[in-house]
């Protein structure tokens, strides 16, 4: 196989491990080391990497890539992004399960059907997926990948629609949370004196 046509990213090299060329990789699998079952993994530029060890190593897994034998190999592959093709992916997932891939591109509906905006990103900083959108000409509008926020994907008919009260896009008259004139500065809950910060 020569370089994906549909690339999904798999991992990214992280620093060399020991003097034998092996490297620390963070995977985007569901399994870390179910990374060497995908077959080749290839670079943006189409350089393809061939796993012979993969073993866990807290956070990040341990691999040796055929080839690669030493550290000064290694230390230059730091940074690389591996991707395979979407097509040796499978799609037996559950039915709420979705590769980022997929969602990117997708457009955006309201809870009215009309079409808003639309999915430039997936990101998860650790505390979940986030939709990164465009709306109305705004750009970088972050929106919480929840079933509340966000309760019906068609990946065969190409959107999302956004509950906009749930994805925090327009506030919920019904909520008993102080809005920002109801707010006492002073009748905020402090810790002790002597825990420090402003005060």
């Amino acid at each position: 196989m020569t370089k994906p046509q549909n690339p999904v990213q798999m991992a990214v090299i992280g620093a060399a491990h020991g003097i034998k060329g092996e490297l620390r990789v963070k995977t985007f699998t569901g399994d870390p080391l179910a990374l060497a079952d995908y077959g080749p993994l290839y670079a943006r530029d189409g350089r393809a990497f061939q796993i012979v060890d993969i073993r866990p190593a807290n956070t990040v897994v341990v691999v040796r890539f055929k080839g690669i034998s030493d550290r000064n190999a290694a230390e230059a592959l730091a940074g690389t992004e591996l991707f395979v093709d979407r097509s040796v992916l499978p799609d037996d997932g559950e039915e709420d399960e979705f590769y980022h891939a997929d969602l990117v591109g997708l457009a955006v509906r309201d809870d009215t059907g009309a079409d808003i905006g639309k999915v430039v990103a997936v990101h998860n900083f650790g505390g979940g997926d986030i939709l990164d959108v465009t709306l109305a000409g705004r750009k970088g509008v972050l929106i919480p990948f929840t079933q509340a926020a966000v309760p019906d994907v068609s990946i065969k008919d190409g959107f999302v629609r956004i509950d906009p009260t749930a994805a925090g896009l327009i506030d919920d008259e019904d909520s008993d949370a102080p809005g920002r004139d109801g707010f006492d500065p002073k009748g905020r809950p402090r810790g002790p004196k002597d825990a420090g910060g402003n005060r």
